[in-house]
This record gives structure tokens, sequence and C-alpha cells, in this order.
């Protein structure tokens, strides 16, 4: 008879923590959110002891989010996006330095209940590209640095079918290069608006 009871509290405990482990990860599911995005960049080079003026690029990539409740949620995105700026006066006139990123900003993101939207948080920048070489700046392949830090923060409306549009501007705390070169300070960092179509399934 006490077999009967072990086994019957242990098929009711393998139930209850079944049950648990259902809710569980349906909950984080439910909570969870995907969505595509592309726009355009205007970029260009701070604390750079050389002339520079923006250069125009693109974004594009996925969304993935986490809800917190209905106003907050942490928003990580996986976009290429195409940055440098346009150099002005000596032999380079007119030339773009162009860099090629995978960026990764994850943020904290408070949306309003009438859609409108605020956000910040730390983005990375892995390096895909870039035409130093190209423009004889340096015969040194690995001229910029494989990896951009910084923050990023905007401001946007989303509506209620998924469909929004977003701005944002990302300043870098990492130099575009560690390489010296001969009458240029390597301390200019990249700094990056955008403007976003986004839509979140």
């Amino acid at each position: 008879m006490k077999i009967f009871k072990k086994i019957f509290i242990g098929c009711i405990l393998l139930a209850s923590t079944s049950g648990f482990s259902q809710s569980f990860f349906k909950n984080i599911t439910d909570r969870l959110y995907f969505g595509v995005k592309a726009g355009a960049n205007y970029s260009n080079f701070s604390n750079a002891d050389f002339d520079t003026e923006g250069l125009q690029g693109f974004h594009a990539g996925g969304i993935v989010g986490y809800k917190i409740n209905d106003n907050l949620s942490i928003q990580e995105e996986f976009l290429y996006s195409t940055q440098g700026a346009k150099l002005k006066g000596g032999l380079l006139d007119g030339k773009d330095i162009k860099l090629s990123y995978v960026a990764v900003p994850i943020l904290l993101k408070y949306k309003t209940n009438f859609g409108l939207y605020f956000e910040a948080g730390p983005q990375i920048g892995i390096l895909v590209d870039d035409n130093f070489k190209s423009l004889g700046i340096s015969s040194d392949t690995k001229y910029a640095e494989k990896i951009d830090g910084g923050a990023s923060g905007g401001i946007g409306y989303q509506f209620k079918n998924g469909l929004g549009i977003g701005a944002r501007y990302y300043m870098s705390f990492t130099n575009v290069t560690k390489v010296k070169t001969a009458g240029v300070d390597n301390d200019f960092k990249n700094n990056t608006g955008q403007v976003s179509l986004f839509y979140i399934f």
C-alpha cells in the first residue's frame, strides 16, 4: 500500500513540475519578439585633427527583444552598418574613409501606451571591412580597430500593427585606429546618426 502511495505522490510531483516548466517557458516565449529594420546613416569622426565632413551610408538587419512588461523591454539588434567620413583638404580631398561594421546595440526601451518610445544602451561594432589601404593612408591591413564600442540613444514611434520609425545617435568611446601616422593624431572616433524603418512581428 505504501509503495502505491509513493508512486501516486511521485506522479503528482512529476505532473506539477511538467506543468510548471511548460508554463514557465510559455511565459518566456510569449514575451519574446522579433523584427527587421533598415535605414540611412549619416556619420563623421569626432576629435579628428584633420578636416572631415559627414558621409552617407546605410544599416540593415534583425531585431530580437524581450518584454519586461507592457511598456519596458530589452532589445538587441544585429545590423550591418556603414560608417566613416569624407576627407577635406590635402591630397585626399573629397575621398571617403569607409568603415563597415556588424553593430550590436543592446537597448533598454520604454514605449508609452500611445506608441512613442525612448531607448538607450551600449553598442559594440565588429569591423567587417575598411578602405584605408586603398586610400594609401597605411599599408597595414589592420589599420582600423576590429572592435568599436560606445553608446546609443534614440526616440521613435511604433504603430499597433508593428510598423515603426525611429531616429538614433551612436557615439563611440573607442578610437577608430591605434596606428600612429605621421602628422595625424589617432584618437578620432565614430559618430553616427540613423533614421530607420522597422517592423516587429
